[in-house]
């Protein structure tokens, strides 16, 4: 938690820099200079500042404005927010941000088209806030560049935009999953490209996306999160492609979740025969589900790891332990409260199951396989069986107490058609036989290199193993230069199939193929495949840092706000991605050979716009994994990377299911595991982690 409170501290920090600089510098240099006249129930006050236009717009000073109308205006430092209150008119301004209350109730909210900035040290905000904050009329003459303020006409609040909730009214109590959907007046947004909605706190006008898409007239569900209860205002904003805001509402509700957990696709009094596969229902988001099963005869509980809130559970009962059951769920959410569902009961009534694995039926053998059994219950004693198909003969190939996977790499002797199967016997001395396979087995003897593989590049010291089908009387391992006519024994001598060290020396540099050759007992002469290598004993480099480690959190943090405003993906879920994946900046790709830095936050391979550096990856070759060189993409910066990394998330069809919850850390969490990214079933459960211990939901919270 320490490093946690640094990162908040360093970032509260940046914000208040930034503020003093707004509250002590002149006016942006994108401000018009163009006069403004500033007129008050008919006299003009001359009084400094003057109203401004910028983009288009007209903006006046609104304490100047309300202090001429009789108004109190009052400024709180510390929340950047004005209020100004005259009669029965009161209005809440914050800094930077659209959301305006226009009651010190909390009850009557809205949006401004442009947000109240701070040109110099003075508040300035559009002309229709004005008349809308202190129910004045307010008129604008483009001719003169005159602005008119009437006491004498009153004005009622008149929204900016002609966009509401369907279906939803202020004050509504959210407790589930609801539906959100717009309705447009006369004009809606025609080149808005995104719909987000936003719940937002009223008091600092900061929260969270609730739901998004790219369909403006589109239903979206909302899923309410129990940390985010009490009073609060729902937003919705219409944003360009380029995450332009051009439009939105707001209706304020009261987020009150009672969560509920189902557990679905069980019934009371089931009987299982198979595998049972089941989830929950849910209303409220929750960051995982596990789920307890129970023999209510022993009392034996078992509950299972962390699961997909959003995805399925499958339990195949054991043989042995068919009995009765009761089944429920539990899901945690993000403070850390368990909630349960009600236990459905449930018979386990599974067959015996026993199946041969290794080997597809009608394959013929001529490389290892690994045998092993797919089973349902505990054995005493394992047995591979070959059974000849003319004689009808058994030959046991291996046999254990209790259970073993068994390598086999059949003999020449062998050679012609079988059938293999498994014979077991239980813990009551039952003998049973898996399903029977009818294979083929291969004539030829064969040696196979093992312990280095196609493409390998050797930078020192390698240990050379080889396997055979066959006894061995001699081996030896050749370096061959293909075209050259050089050839060189490295290795080798009568020790049968021994392993052996060989240390390349600075003449052998360069690319080679390794080929082991032996002698069998019977005096035959055999070789294995030509495998192409390259031997370099040069300086290598290996990963290197982008950053230092205390700053990376800040480093990738902007990287991931600038991307959150432009594509809407969680910007929490975006820095824990890139934390874990380079150990905290740490550990990203270099050139191996150049130690150019890659800038690839990703580990994506292939090339970038700087082309790409080799690093290394790994491989299998006749079961045993290598390492060989491979292309990573190099990138000029950073902040390439950030960008090609989210371009992949945002265009591949294959996350099109993150797509739909990318706003929410949690939920995109999940549906990154779910969609392929990552085949570490702990994967969703390390970005959350990472989430929670350094409060990285903050930079999730956002203004409209």
């Amino acid at each position: 938690m320490i490093v946690g409170r640094k990162f908040l501290i360093r970032r509260l920090v940046g914000v208040l820099i930034a503020a003093l600089i707004i509250l002590g510098g002149t006016a942006s240099p994108g401000w018009a200079e163009e006069k403004v006249k500033l007129v008050i129930d008919g006299h003009e006050v001359t009084t400094a500042p003057a109203p401004i236009i910028t983009d288009g717009r007209t903006l006046v000073p609104v304490r100047l404005v309300s202090e001429t109308l009789g108004a109190v205006v009052d400024w709180y430092e510390e929340s950047k927010t004005v209020s100004i209150a005259k009669g029965d008119h009161f209005v809440k301004l914050l800094i930077d941000n659209r959301l305006v209350n226009y009651s010190n109730e909390n009850i009557n909210f809205g949006l401004s088209d442009v947000p109240p900035q701070i040109i110099g040290d003075r508040t300035f905000v559009p002309l229709r806030l004005v008349s809308n904050a202190l129910g004045v009329s307010v008129h604008w003459d483009a001719a003169s560049k005159t602005v008119s303020v009437d006491s004498n006409v009153p004005a009622s609040i008149k929204p900016f935009y002609d966009i509401s909730f369907r279906d939803l009214n202020p004050g509504d109590v959210i407790g589930v999953n609801t539906d959100l959907q717009l309705t447009f007046g006369d004009i809606s947004p025609t080149n808005g490209s995104e719909v987000r909605y936003l719940l937002l706190n009223p008091e600092t006008g900061r929260g969270t996306v609730v739901a998004r898409g790219n369909d403006l007239n589109g239903t979206y569900s909302w899923l309410p999160d129990p940390a985010y209860g009490g009073p609060r205002v729902l937003a919705v904003g219409i944003y360009t492609q380029e995450g332009q805001f051009l439009a939105g509402s707001v209706v304020p509700v009261e987020v009150a979740v009672k969560p509920k957990v189902s557990l679905a696709g069980l019934t009371q009094g089931q009987e299982i025969t198979e595998t049972a596969e089941f989830s929950v229902d849910l209303n409220f988001v929750s960051e995982y589900v596990k789920y307890e099963i129970t023999n209510k005869n022993t009392g034996t509980v078992v509950i299972t790891d962390e699961s997909d809130p959003q995805g399925s559970y499958s339990w195949t009962p054991q043989f042995g332990n068919n009995d009765e059951y009761s089944v429920r769920a539990l899901a945690s959410d993000r403070l850390g409260q368990i909630y349960y569902s009600s236990a459905i009961n449930v018979r386990a009534n599974v067959g015996r199951r026993l199946a041969l694995r290794g080997v597809a039926s009608a394959a013929t053998i001529e490389k290892p396989v690994t045998l092993w059994l797919s089973r349902n219950f505990p054995v005493s004693k394992t047995e591979y069986v070959l059974k000849n198909n003319s004689t009808e003969k058994e030959k046991i190939l291996f046999e254990t107490t209790g259970y073993s996977s068994y390598k086999w790499f059949p003999k020449p002797e062998l050679a012609g058609s079988w059938e293999l199967f498994a014979r077991v016997q239980d813990e009551e001395g039952n003998v049973h036989i898996t399903n029977v396979l009818s294979v083929k087995l291969g004539d030829k003897p064969q040696l196979l290199l093992q312990s280095v593989g196609p493409n390998e590049v050797l930078t020192g010291t390698v240990k050379l193993t080889s396997t055979s089908n066959v006894s061995l009387s001699n081996i030896e391992y050749r370096l061959i230069k293909t075209g050259a006519g050089t050839e060189k024994v490295i290795a080798g001598d009568s020790a049968n199939q021994a392993g052996y060290s060989w240390t390349p020396e600075k003449k052998d540099e360069g690319s080679w193929q390794l080929q082991a050759t032996a002698v069998t007992t019977s005096g035959e002469r055999i070789a294995s495949e030509l495998i192409p290598i390259k031997v370099y004993l040069g300086k290598t480099f290996g990963s290197q840092p982008i950053i230092e480690k205390s700053k990376f959190l800040d480093y990738v943090s902007q990287l991931a706000e600038r991307s959150q405003e432009k594509t809407g993906m969680s910007a929490a879920l975006q820095v824990a991605q890139a934390t874990l994946e380079t150990g905290w900046g740490q550990y990203t790709p270099a050139d191996k050979y150049t130690g150019q830095l890659s800038n690839n936050l990703f580990g994506i391979k292939g090339k970038g716009p700087a082309g790409s550096v080799i690093s290394n990856t790994w491989e299998e070759y006749n079961g045993n994994t290598f390492r060989i060189d491979a292309p990573f993409r190099a990138y000029n910066d950073p902040q390439g990377s950030w960008t090609d990394h989210k371009q992949l998330l945002l265009t591949s069809s294959r996350y099109e299911p993150f797509r739909e919850v990318m706003h929410n850390s949690t939920q995109g969490a999940w549906a990154l595991r779910r969609t392929g990214y990552a085949t570490d079933s702990k994967y969703p459960g390390k970005l959350i982690d990472i989430i929670n211990r350094y409060d990285l939901q903050l930079l999730d919270e956002v203004n409209i």
